[in-house]
């Protein structure tokens, strides 16, 4: 992977997390540097899985990748809101 590459990674992450976010429902208090941090995480699975799946380079925008990894912010922001809230209270 190149440098341009994992940058434009990095930058597709933080809007996975901040999607994955908005998708789950309630609210989320966890701090957003987690939220980003979740949704780089995020992209990178959902590409991986995208990749296994043979629909990681389609003509056109990767609407089935792009769905897979804000599937994985989702279930990580709802994880980390879960552990987060209780470890604080």
């Amino acid at each position: 992977m190149e440098v341009t590459g994992f940058i434009t990674a990095i930058v597709i992450g933080l809007v996975i997390g901040a999607l994955g976010r908005l998708v789950v429902p309630g609210k989320q208090t966890i701090p957003i540097w987690l939220t980003l941090l979740i949704g780089v995480v995020a992209a990178i699975l959902g590409t991986l899985v995208a990749g296994a799946f043979g629909v990681d380079d389609t003509a056109g925008i990767d609407w089935i990748e792009l769905l897979i990894q804000v599937i994985f912010a989702a279930i990580g922001v709802s994880l980390a809101a879960g552990a987060y809230g209780r470890r604080r209270h």
